[in-house]
């Protein structure tokens, strides 16, 4: 005998959203939801990390410690700390920089989807119990 299963969304899909038509989900299926898209941030933030050691130990010939330290820099938005003396290093500096504040803005947008449907789908709700 099959159970009758109306939720059919998949639990690791980024961006599967309940439909205006729907309830809200459940805390703790928004828990984990929450949850999928931050290992899904911090996924991507450990890829980009990656390409910019590699980037500066490959432009700049780096040790990985001081790639690394210069890649997290730039990826937070600081920097880098150490002096380029490389034109190839220096563009790949320039690149990396804007990738990663495109990258800012796209691992935010990740995060928070879920918590502003969530309170955008509590306001509409609300708009239709009104109604």
């Amino acid at each position: 005998m099959m159970e009758d299963d109306t939720d059919d969304s998949d639990p690791f899909s980024l961006f599967d959203f309940e439909d205006r038509t729907e309830p809200l989900a459940t805390r703790m299926k928004f828990a984990g939801r929450l949850a999928v898209n931050v290992v899904v941030a911090l996924a991507i933030i450990g890829v980009s990390l990656a390409i910019g050691m590699i980037g500066y130990h490959a432009t700049e010939r780096m040790d990985w410690l001081d790639a690394f330290l210069n890649a997290a820099m730039i990826l937070g938005g600081m920097g880098p700390v150490d002096t380029l003396h490389t034109a190839a290093g220096k563009a790949f500096a320039g690149g990396y920089a804007l990738f990663s504040g495109l990258l800012i803005i796209i691992v935010a947008g990740v995060v928070l989807a879920p918590i502003f449907h969530r309170v955008l789908h509590a306001f509409h709700i609300a708009d239709d119990d009104r109604g």
